[in-house]
């Protein structure tokens, strides 16, 4: 069973509107420790996010009003953070969200891919904020109770009810005997689709080897 954002999601939704002004964005970021804050409109919808990066360059961006023809995108839109003095002005838009059914594996690979270190959750319908999924969140599958792991690796293996299986610290071991090579990688990779697997460790036999690997050349 895929554990999902709302399992592990904190429930404050850290957010500014956009009129907020740069005081205020540190003040918040301050208050509850994050490292960023989701800008939201007079629907508390996501538009964006600010993060710590972002007002760093009204200190590291002192010539904030001096625009040249060979900058990129990038330094133009570093120029125009510096110069900012509202939310609006200093966000990174648009905000990347997902919602409390998105699978905890998903969110973590988008904030991977976006080097984002949390995400605003929205509700599917409305697109209001309800809350935000950061990355300590995410990590909290690896302190799943080990009756928990235990249920749903037995789920993942209904015709494997004689494989000996232990846990520790979320490593899973898996010992018995299955008919081919080919079932004993299949047996692995389904323990390690399991939210909250560390890593699997497989010393099951096979009756037959049914994978050929070609001699090197």
């Amino acid at each position: 069973m895929a554990i999902e954002v709302k399992d592990v999601m904190g429930r404050v939704a850290v957010a500014v509107f956009e009129n907020a002004p740069f005081a205020e964005i540190v003040t918040v970021m301050r208050r509850y420790a994050v490292g960023a804050v989701t800008v939201i409109d007079a629907d508390r919808r996501p538009v964006g996010v600010v993060s710590e990066a972002d007002l760093l360059l009204k200190a590291s961006d002192p010539v904030r009003h001096s625009v040249s023809m060979f900058e990129s995108h990038r330094q133009r839109q570093d120029h125009r953070k510096a110069a900012g003095v509202t939310a609006a002005q200093l966000m990174t838009s648009p905000a990347v969200t997902v919602t409390p059914t998105t699978p905890v594996r998903e969110a973590a690979r988008v904030m991977h891919h976006e080097r984002i270190k949390q995400l605003p959750v929205v509700d599917p319908v409305s697109g209001r904020i309800v809350g935000t999924l950061h990355q300590h969140d995410a990590l909290r599958v690896f302190t799943r109770p080990v009756a928990d792991l235990m249920a749903d690796i037995r789920a993942q293996l209904p015709d494997e009810r004689a494989l000996s299986i232990e846990i520790d610290r979320g490593v899973v071991t898996v010992r018995g005997t299955v008919e081919s090579r080919s079932q004993a990688i299949a047996v692995a990779e389904r323990i390690r689709s399991v939210e909250g697997v560390v890593d699997v460790v497989s010393e099951l036999a096979c009756v037959r080897e049914d994978i050929i690997v070609p001699p090197a050349t």
